[in-house]
C-alpha cells in the first residue's frame, strides 16, 4: 500500500515537472564516462539545486540538458531528457532556447566589447514579437537589476564580476525563458554580491514564474534558496531531498558545509576524516 502511494506520488511529481532527466550517461571523446545514470526532476516554477564538489559532473549535466556537449566532443549515450513533455536531446541549442530553456554559463560569459545594454539585447535575438515588446522587457530587467541600468552604456568587459553575472542572467531573461540552467553563479564573487544575486533569482522565480536548475558549489547558499536538491559525486546522484532535509543531514553538514558535531571543522581536519560518507559504505 505504501509503495503504491509512493509510486503514485512519484508519477504526479513527474507530470508536474518542466524538466525530467532520465538515467542519462555522458561520454567524452567516445571513451571517458562522465555521467553515470543521472536522473532528476525540476517542477514547474521551482528552484532545484545541483550540488557537489568541483568535477562532480554538475556542469556536464547542465550542458547535456542544453545540448552544448557536442562543442566539447561529448554526447548523451543513454537515457532521455524531457522538457515540457517532449524529448529534446536531438534539438540544437538555439531550438531549445526558442522552446524556453536557456543556460547561463559558468564564468559570466559576456561580450566584453559590447555595452551592458547591447549584451542584454542579444538575449532577445530569437524573439519575433517586435521592438516594443523587447523594449518593455528591457525596462523590466532594469527593475530587477538597477545596477545594470546605471551601467547600461559601460563596456561589459570593464564592469565588475557581480555586474557581469547580473548581465548574464538578465540576457537570459530577455529571451523570455520558462527555465534557466544557472551554472556556478557565486563563483569568484564577494558574499554580499552572491546574496544579492540569489535574491534576484528568487524574485524572478516568484514574480515571473521562471524555473531554475542551479549548479552550485556553495551548498549553504544554494539550499537557502532552493526547494529541492540533488548531490552529485563522480558523475552519480548520491543523495537527493528537499532543501531542509539536506541541510540537516549529517553527511551534508560534514562533507559539504564543514560542520561536524555542531562545530565548524578546521581545514586541517578536512583530510583526516574518521568515517566514510554513508553512501560509500
Amino acid at each position: 500500500m505504501n509503495l503504491a502511494v509512493q509510486t503514485k506520488a512519484s508519477a504526479a511529481a513527474k507530470a508536474d515537472a518542466i524538466l525530467t532527466v532520465n538515467n542519462i550517461e555522458v561520454i567524452y571523446d567516445h571513451v571517458i564516462l562522465v555521467l553515470k545514470g543521472v536522473s532528476l526532476d525540476v517542477p514547474k516554477g521551482g528552484i532545484v539545486a545541483l550540488l557537489g564538489a568541483n568535477g562532480a559532473g554538475k556542469t556536464t549535466t547542465l550542458k547535456a540538458i542544453s545540448n552544448l556537449l557536442q562543442s566539447e566532443r561529448g554526447e548523451v549515450t543513454k537515457g532521455s531528457i524531457v522538457f515540457e513533455g517532449q524529448e529534446v536531446q536531438g534539438l540544437s541549442p538555439n531550438q531549445l532556447v526558442r522552446r524556453g530553456c536557456v543556460q547561463v554559463m559558468e564564468g559570466r560569459h559576456c561580450f566584453g566589447h559590447l555595452t551592458i545594454e547591447e549584451n542584454l539585447l542579444t538575449g532577445a535575438f530569437t524573439r519575433k514579437d517586435g521592438r516594443a515588446a523587447i523594449a518593455k522587457d528591457l525596462e523590466a530587467i532594469y527593475q530587477y537589476f538597477p545596477r545594470l541600468k546605471e551601467r547600461r552604456h559601460a563596456m561589459a568587459g570593464y564592469t565588475s564580476g557581480g555586474e557581469q553575472q547580473m548581465c548574464a542572467i538578465g540576457r537570459a531573461m530577455m529571451s523570455r525563458p520558462k527555465m534557466i540552467l544557472l551554472d556556478e553563479p557565486s563563483m569568484g564573487l564577494a558574499p554580499q554580491i552572491v546574496e544579492e544575486i540569489f535574491g534576484i533569482v528568487q524574485s524572478l522565480n516568484e514574480k515571473e514564474g521562471v524555473s531554475f536548475l542551479l549548479a552550485e558549489q556553495n551548498t549553504y547558499m544554494a539550499l537557502k534558496f532552493a526547494r529541492y536538491g540533488y548531490i552529485l559525486e563522480n558523475g552519480r546522484v548520491v543523495m537527493d531531498g528537499d532543501a531542509k532535509s539536506l541541510i540537516e543531514n549529517e553527511d551534508v553538514k560534514e562533507f559539504y558545509l564543514g560542520i561536524a558535531d555542531g562545530k565548524r571543522k578546521s581545514f586541517r581536519e578536512g583530510k583526516h576524516y574518521k568515517r566514510r560518507k554513508r553512501w560509500l559504505a
